[in-house]
Parts: C-alpha cells; structure tokens; sequence
C-alpha cells in the first residue's frame, strides 16, 4: 500500500467509526473482503471519490488515516472502487473535503 496516498482524519471524524450504514466491503488484490467505513464521497474535476476508513487496521496505517478510491458505475451497474494512487488528486480531494468540512461547522465555533 502506498503510504502516500493516506491522509490523517480530524479528530472530529472518529465518532463516524461507530456508524455501520456507511460500511463497505471490498476485495484486496488477493480477494480478501476488507471492512471500510465512508467518511465522505467528494466530486472532483468530473468524477466522483469516496474516502474510505478500514474497519480494522491495515497494515503499515495508523487509526486516524485514511484512502481515497475513485468510485465509477460497471457494466453491472455496481459501484467499482479503484485507490487512487495519483497523490495530486489524492491531495486535491482531501483538500475539497477539508474545506467542505469547514463550511459545514464554521458555525459550531464560537
């Protein structure tokens, strides 16, 4: 897994981790299911991510990371998750949820 393309969590996003509605199942490489929970879906330049948390710890990540896979339609009409292993739209997305995020709780601040 490329250590690049993980991205710290605000603190404020651990409480998410209880929510199993947001729970997706994917398959590694080597077909074993691996549990994430959805911390958002970002549009970005055309196309549509979703960051995604593991349920239980990867290997070489820490519990406040994150992944960023571009989320596309099959043939099936299944959503099709693929990481994104481009560290600009890796940073871009994260950037676009941070702000997103802001605009959100701006409010909460006072």
């Amino acid at each position: 897994m490329a250590e690049e393309n993980v991205k710290d969590l605000p603190e404020s996003m651990e409480h998410m981790e209880e929510d199993n509605d947001d729970v997706v199942t994917l398959l590694s490489a080597n077909g074993e299911e691996i549990d994430f929970v959805e911390i958002a879906g970002i549009a970005y330049r055309g196309s549509f991510y979703a960051i995604l948390q593991p349920v239980e710890l990867l290997e070489g990540m820490d519990d406040d990371e994150a992944l960023v896979f571009k989320v596309t339609r099959g043939k099936d009409g299944e959503d099709k998750f693929e990481i994104e292993l481009d560290d600009s739209v890796v940073d871009a997305v994260f950037a676009e949820y941070n702000k997103l995020y802001e605009e959100a709780h701006s409010g909460d601040k006072k």
